[in-house]
């Protein structure tokens, strides 16, 4: 065990004798703080909880509640003023956590007519962090006096538990209505509207979540690009995020990751042959991922030296959890004078949870969905005082807010997309966590049986 201060926050590093998910259920039960966000990347994974400072975007424009109170007006420019706040931080290498609601698109150049009260973005830096990998973990605190307490709860002798999840039968809600969506979408692109929208739909949870279990149950179940939990400002999620939306490294390198085009997964590797197969020479499926890419390269064009922009991977299969999709990867590299803000703009939302063009996607979402979407599509994101930005696409995810709780997916709609086939492409995306639910009442118990999706070493 080594331990010491680090510019402002005191630090320890410990030996973890559990895997870093039933390290994050230890430190979600011990009650630190109230509101805490874990994020999980490339192997690592990240438990912020408390507040050191804290940053929003609504109406009212960019302002910062801790650790003191400044509030930006809006001046057409609202994710530059938000790095405005971040720059006044007072603690040296600090990260923030939070997240982008996906109507942060209609206003992110400065038009707040259609957005009410909602709250588009959240940003913490916390008073307590953990950074878990295989083996090992680092603690850092404002408080040294919070050091040994979280240092003993990822320190213990474990013991095997495990979750009973309650699956939820996303084919019951909502097929008709969706349908008669997808109906209406195929006759606009086919009216030069747009070439492509992605609409969603919601499937309510009547019962309580254990948003907890629920998500160490389904990232057990998934392997996401990057996965989060979090309960902040009074949202609760829990997610595997199936892309990135862009990520940019503290010396200007840029890379999106753009998904389109879906086909189930499932326990028989002879069918999933055959539907990847069936998914790469789909000429629906492939022309919705060809114009994702393009829209991808011509976004990053905007902030990137022209020169360095690249397609890494073009049209690969990448495996989530209960679906297969095809993938491609674009990369470049910022130029003079632009920031990470300027590329999380640019790519901001993600192609794959909106349209061609956006704008005119966006603005059929607004018309075509009964309620703001929020959360869903839109991002959670780590920033860091280098200018690194992380930002991940949150769908596959469970939602709670307001006394309601919910899933919700959707499927890219072009002008050779079938009603029925984009309904069953949501059920297919809905079951990576309907099958994961964990009632909020049911009790962890002692497991005398082999390892499962809901097994945890605690």
């Amino acid at each position: 065990m080594t331990s010491g201060t680090f510019n402002g926050y005191f630090e320890r590093s410990v030996e973890l004798p559990v895997d870093p998910l039933t390290a994050i259920f230890r430190l979600t039960a011990c009650g630190f703080h109230e509101d805490y966000i874990v994020y999980e990347r490339a192997g690592e994974w990240f438990f912020a909880s408390g507040v050191l400072a804290e940053i929003f975007l609504d109406c009212s424009g960019a302002w910062m509640r801790k650790p003191q109170e400044i509030l930006l007006p809006w001046d057409g420019a609202p994710l530059m003023q938000v790095q405005s706040l971040l720059d006044k931080v007072p603690a040296k290498d600090w990260r923030a956590y939070g997240w982008a609601a996906f109507e942060l698109a209609h206003v992110k150049d400065g038009d707040i007519s259609d957005i009410g009260d909602q709250r588009l973005l959240h940003l913490v830096v916390p008073h307590t962090e953990a950074r878990l990998k295989q083996g090992w973990a680092h603690v850092r605190s404002a408080d040294e006096q919070m050091l040994p307490p979280v240092a003993a709860a990822l320190s213990r002798e474990p013991a095997v538990r495990h979750w009973e999840p309650s699956p939820v039968d996303v084919r019951r809600y909502g097929g008709e209505a969706y349908r008669q969506a997808v109906e209406v979408a195929v006759k606009d692109i086919n009216a030069d509207r747009f070439q492509k929208v992605v609409l969603s739909r919601i499937v309510p949870v009547e019962q309580e979540i254990d948003f907890v279990g629920t998500y160490i149950c389904g990232r057990r179940g998934n392997n996401p690009a990057r996965s989060f939990l979090l309960r902040l400002g009074g949202i609760e999620a829990a997610g595997y995020c199936p892309e990135v939306v862009i990520q940019v490294s503290g010396d200007g390198r840029v890379l999106s990751q753009p998904l389109a085009g879906t086909r189930a997964l499932t326990g028989d590797p002879a069918k999933n042959e055959r539907l990847r197969a069936e998914l790469l020479s789909d000429p629906k499926e492939v022309y919705e991922h060809a114009i994702s890419v393009k829209a991808a390269c011509d976004e990053l064009g905007g902030v990137c030296v022209p020169d360095s922009i690249n397609v890494d991977e073009f049209m690969v299969i990448k495996e989530r959890g209960s679906v297969q999709h095809i993938a491609s990867r674009v990369t470049g590299r910022l130029a003079a004078g632009q920031r990470a803000w300027h590329a999380f703009g640019a790519a901001f939302p993600a192609i794959t949870a909106s349209g061609v063009p956006k704008d005119a996607a966006c603005a059929s979402i607004r018309t075509s969905e009964p309620k703001a979407r929020g959360l869903y599509s839109g991002a959670v994101l780590t920033v860091d005082h280098d200018g690194a930005l992380d930002a991940a696409l949150v769908l596959r995810a469970v939602y709670r807010q307001n006394g309601m709780t919910w899933l919700q997916a959707g499927a890219g709609i072009v002008g050779q997309s079938r009603p029925d086939r984009e309904f069953e492409e949501t059920c297919e995306k809905l079951d990576s966590v309907a099958r994961f639910l964990v009632p909020a009442s049911a009790p962890l118990r002692g497991a005398a049986r082999p390892a499962r999706s809901g097994l945890a070493v605690l």
